[in-house]
């Protein structure tokens, strides 16, 4: 019995790092399609997204299932609460890849990002992407040096998001539509940022058995 236990475990850390891949699947062809003006890709993203969703519900499903049956204590149970935030955290990004792979879908023809802005928003899509990949090692082999410089590396996005902010903010040579959805996007890959450092918290509680500090930057992300 407690093989198989703490093979139902291995398996919840498993399935969180598999959905971290499909989330990034997900950034990859959604930041593509935004770039690329790709509407099929777009229609894609859009629609793999419900399946982020129930793979969310599944493995919610089975972290409840052995808080009722084991009635774990200690670092068990730390892993069984961290992965119920962890799991809602990876669901709010797969949202936030169908947000900009909509936005993509709602400029076609036409892209959504002028050029001036194209480099930019592809680094905050690289960003993303590496944070996200991180902190997917993150959870599968709690390295909390990493998890340190997921945090570090998160500054980088705020920046740019600031950067182009400031740009977009003057209003000069945009259209109405491109000033919504450039902060629209440029929120949404900042948001991500911010789930990437939520997950990695989450892994120092679960590893320290530390509270985690609600009051900080991007902790519980409740917005998008």
């Amino acid at each position: 019995m407690r093989e198989a236990y703490q093979s139902d475990l291995r398996h919840l850390v498993d399935d969180l790092v598999n959905m971290a891949s499909m989330v990034e699947s997900a950034l990859s062809d959604a930041t593509d399609a935004l770039l690329d003006g790709d509407l099929a890709l777009a229609e894609r993203v859009v629609a793999a997204d419900p399946h982020i969703d129930e793979r969310q519900l599944d493995l919610d499903a089975k972290s409840v299932e052995l808080l009722a049956r084991q009635s774990p204590v200690a670092t068990d149970l730390r892993l069984l609460v961290a992965s119920l935030r962890m799991s809602s955290s990876l669901e709010r990004m797969g949202d936030l890849c169908a947000h900009v792979a909509l936005v993509a879908r709602r400029s076609h023809p036409e892209l959504a990002v002028p050029e001036q802005h194209r480099e930019q928003i592809r680094r905050m899509s690289d960003l993303a992407l590496a944070a996200l990949r991180d902190a997917a090692q993150v959870i599968s082999d709690r390295d909390l040096a990493l998890a340190a410089q997921v945090e570090k590396n998160d500054d980088e996005l705020d920046e740019l998001q600031q950067e182009i902010a400031r740009e977009i903010g003057k209003g000069e040579g945009y259209t109405n539509t491109q000033i919504v959805d450039l902060t629209l996007l440029i929120r949404f890959y900042e948001r991500l940022g911010d789930h990437a450092v939520s997950l990695v918290r989450r892994v120092g509680f679960l590893v320290t058995g530390d509270a985690v500090d609600t009051l900080g930057q991007a902790t519980d992300v409740t917005e998008f």
